[in-house]
């Protein structure tokens, strides 16, 4: 099936969105006319017709600004899609308050704060909210219990407010990707690797069912997803936590 629908006049903010899966999605939208704001903590890089907002999503200002900001350069908000996330493992017993703040506020504080603010906005157009969770979002994975809760928080935090909003004309879902070939997985190879970054990636790639056909999803196939998600012939899908993610959550 192919998703045509015509964004022209509609406006789409994705706060995280300067790289990876959020540019990915900033790209398609802008595809079919859509309005683009684009927040994020870093947007030197940002191609001058977007709306660039500088933001840390852990600051609940921030948050307010980039509705604000987005709504009075614009004048609506039909779409937002929270993409900002950070990855944190390692045993339990060795975390520390600050990996626990820091991987909460980023990916589940900001998420509801975002939310909070760009509520009264998406109410005047009948618009939508998209969560980036997880995989692990859906399932525990030993040796990430911070960024397990933390994704298995805005999968919750994703049900409730729709249920919360749908008498109001507002859907809203999360997708689950799996692991996606962006800068963060190169820093969790990297970071977490133990010096063998090659060999981090091939653990990850292990619990893939395809066999020789392993592979990464890539960002495109993640904005390809959430722009068909955000389709207004797809109405009837609001509280869903969808994943995308070559069967890992299916089973084992």
């Amino acid at each position: 099936m192919t998703i045509t629908d015509d964004w022209t006049g509609k406006t789409v903010l994705i706060v995280g969105g300067s790289g990876g899966m959020g540019r990915a999605t900033a790209t398609e939208f802008e595809k079919a006319g859509a309005n683009l704001a684009i927040a994020d903590i870093s947007i030197e890089n940002l191609p001058p017709q977007f709306l660039a907002i500088k933001g840390d999503v852990t600051k609940v200002s921030d948050c307010a600004d980039m509705i604000f900001k987005t709504v009075a350069r614009f004048g609506r908000l039909d779409l937002l899609v929270n993409a900002a996330g950070v990855w944190v493992e390692g045993e339990s017993s060795a975390m520390s308050e600050a990996q626990w703040d820091r991987t909460i506020d980023i990916n589940l504080k900001g998420t509801f704060f975002t939310c909070r603010y760009a509520i009264p906005e998406l109410e005047k157009t009948g618009g939508q909210i998209i969560n980036i969770a997880s995989d692990a979002g859906l399932m525990g994975g030993s040796g990430a219990a911070i960024y397990c809760a933390s994704k298995g928080g805005v999968v919750l935090l994703t049900k409730a407010l729709a249920l919360e909003l749908a008498p109001r004309g507002v859907r809203v879902n999360a997708i689950c990707p799996c692991d996606v070939e962006t800068p963060m997985l190169d820093f969790q190879a990297r970071e977490f690797g133990g010096g063998d970054p090659q060999g981090y990636i091939a653990r990850l790639r292990s619990i893939y069912p395809q066999g020789a056909r392993q592979r990464f999803a890539k960002p495109a196939e993640i904005a390809a997803f959430i722009f068909a998600i955000a389709s207004p012939r797809l109405a009837p899908i609001t509280g869903a936590a969808l994943p995308i993610d070559f069967g890992t959550t299916a089973g084992r």
